[in-house]
């Protein structure tokens, strides 16, 4: 009975058609701000990864394999993002970490976990400028990479914008984390040494059920503007108790507060005079891309969604530099992510078309140069960014663009400043 059945096994699995081998994986880690204060920005974030993986995957993968992600939830906390790190590093034994969003979840596992590991981390949004500070003093083992420019150059631009639409006295509330007070302090050298005139500036702490007393206190000296530096969930509620409270509807905003969900919190008909800076921030056909297929994507978040596009791109330059590295190694990852991004290059856009274009390239050992959604970008040698930052103001519940200053403007600036 044993050779029957052994023998008509055989039989079938010899008639059977032979089955592929199972495809490679590759996992990156995420670590999103996917619930807390940032939470609107971990989860178009966590999206937007996944967008730029699911088209890259459909281009024919990197590096032979398909790109998956392990997303860990940082809750808005350090020690959380932490803690969630380590096991993708120590445990996953990920090449590559992407996150977080917020600069005060990014610097505690680069310092703590990435670069001691020598892990690639892209952060898409973290803008302290401690970060380029810890590269400079050679603490990053030069793994972190960010698709945003430094606060220290969009405090200058913040400030040179704010003169230039007439908001000459004006009051400060922002985020009492790494990022709100460097981005402030910037502003404030800046916006003092330009001429103007700062009445009051208010801390405060994430995630209260009001904020009347902060909105009372910044109130103080009778300013024409408020410049808000915050999140979209609690600059929303900081907003409201503001304008409640007989504040001027005049606001000047920080890139995180681009959102239709904020607006929406607060009112359209409350943000006429509302007006801001987000970074790195050039059309190109990747952006048309993008904000033609990520809301049917995402399941409903809307392009303009904090961190959602330059998330994508964040997807996109790992996955090309994994193609170009041809391999799930840390080392030989952070030094393609450069490559991809470099002048001289073939450009590339999102989608899987252009994707299926840059793999070939690579394949063949041609440089490519891949132009985002946020514009083309590459990074300098602590991992920064250099582009154009978007002048905008909401008007009618829109965001609409008003203009563009340049990296070199801002540097300019910055010049004359220090004389």
């Amino acid at each position: 009975m044993k050779r029957i059945l052994l023998t008509t096994a055989l039989v079938a699995a010899a008639a059977a058609p032979a089955l592929p081998a199972a495809a490679c994986d590759i996992t990156v880690g995420l670590v999103m701000e996917l619930t807390g204060p940032a939470g609107a920005y971990g989860q178009a974030g966590a999206k937007s990864v996944e967008m730029a993986f699911r088209d890259v995957n459909e281009a024919g993968g990197a590096a032979g394999c398909k790109l998956v992600t392990d997303t860990r939830d940082s809750q808005s906390q350090g020690t959380v993002a932490v803690d969630q790190a380590t096991q993708l590093v120590n445990i996953k034994k990920v090449p590559v970490v992407i996150g977080g969003i917020i600069s005060s979840v990014s610097i505690p596992i680069l310092t703590s976990v990435t670069a001691p590991a020598g892990v690639v981390q892209v952060s898409p949004a973290s803008s302290s400028p401690t970060l380029t500070a810890l590269g400079r003093d050679g603490k990053t083992n030069g793994v972190f990479f960010r698709t945003i420019t430094s606060d220290a150059l969009q405090g200058t631009a913040a400030a040179k914008f704010a003169l230039d639409q007439g908001l000459k006295k004006i009051a400060i509330i922002h985020v009492n984390n790494d990022f709100g007070v460097n981005i402030v302090r910037e502003f404030s050298a800046a916006y003092t040494r330009l001429g103007g005139t700062i009445t009051s500036t208010t801390p405060y702490n994430e995630q209260q059920a009001s904020y009347s007393a902060e909105a009372s206190a910044a109130m103080a000296g009778e300013p024409e503007a408020l410049y808000l530096v915050s999140t979209p969930v609690d600059g929303a509620t900081i907003a409201r108790a503001w304008i409640s409270g007989g504040g001027p509807q005049k606001l000047l905003l920080n890139d995180g507060m681009n959102s239709s969900d904020f607006i929406e919190a607060v009112g359209a008909q409350y943000l006429n005079d509302a007006y801001g800076t987000s970074s790195g921030t050039s059309k190109t056909a990747s952006t048309d891309y993008f904000y033609g297929a990520y809301e049917a994507f995402s399941g409903g978040i809307k392009p303009d969604a904090p961190a959602a596009d330059r998330s994508y791109d964040a997807g996109a330059i790992v996955a090309l530099a994994i193609a170009k590295a041809g391999k799930a190694d840390a080392a030989a990852i952070k030094a393609a992510i450069p490559q991809v991004v470099a002048e001289g290059g073939t450009p590339i856009h999102a989608g899987k078309a252009e994707f299926a274009k840059a793999l070939a390239l690579i394949k063949d050992g041609k440089p490519i140069k891949y132009e985002g959604v946020i514009g083309p970008v590459s990074f300098d040698q602590y991992g920064d960014i250099t582009g154009p930052f978007r002048l905008w103001r909401i008007q009618d519940g829109k965001v609409t663009t008003i203009g563009e200053m340049s990296a070199a403007e801002v540097d300019k600036t910055r010049a004359e400043l220090a004389k």
